[in-house]
């Protein structure tokens, strides 16, 4: 089974926005990933906004890094229940990525490997509250999916995660502090926005 609103080689990256933009914003995260919990919790609805605005698509491409490092599944397993968000539309999926994100446990702690875990944070998503849903997460639905797009990862020229490109540009959003860069930093380092 492959997730709505996916594209790339085996339909392996999450695209929000328009299928056919004049610019896409690579987004590259593990759903364990600290650093990716910081960038998302400090730029994640800005993203979410100019894509709304039309600057930029985001085409998220997801690791399991964690899983690798530090053992466990939780990265997969939550992966697969965000493809399960996906077919129920963009704005679900982008909920449910911030929900996920917002509620992340810490790195050495696999609690997204517990579907009834997955399945309480989707709670707070009502367009997640459906028995479809529901079906889809409890039985791993997607989870042959994500193994796919974890390996995708792995054979990228990617160093790590969190990456963000602009086209194919690489641009920060952590600093060397490791917090995200503010939201006019971000935004400067943007295509100007359509004209209306």
């Amino acid at each position: 089974m492959i997730p709505a609103n996916t594209t790339g080689p085996g339909n392996t990256i999450v695209r929000y926005g328009d299928p056919d933009p004049a610019h896409v914003l690579s987004v590259y995260a593990d759903l364990r990933c600290p650093y990716c919990k910081r960038m998302e919790n400090g730029l994640g609805v800005v993203m979410e906004q100019a894509a709304d605005a039309g600057r930029f698509t985001i085409e998220y491409q997801f690791a399991a890094l964690i899983d690798d490092g530090v053992g466990g599944t939780g990265s997969l397993e939550a992966l697969a229940a965000l493809g399960a968000a996906a077919d129920e539309g963009q704005k679900p999926f982008m909920r449910y990525l911030h929900e996920l994100y917002a509620e992340q446990p810490d790195e050495s702690d696999d609690a997204f490997a517990d579907r009834d875990r997955l399945l309480a944070l989707s709670g707070e998503v009502e367009a997640l509250r459906t028995e479809g849903f529901r079906k889809k997460v409890r039985e791993g639905a997607y989870l042959p999916w994500a193994q796919r797009v974890g390996a995708a990862f792995e054979t990228s020229t990617v160093p790590g995660t969190p990456t963000v490109l602009i086209d194919v540009t690489p641009i920060p959003v952590i600093n060397p502090a490791g917090y995200p860069i503010t939201t006019e930093a971000f935004l400067a380092q943007l295509p100007d926005p359509p004209r209306p």
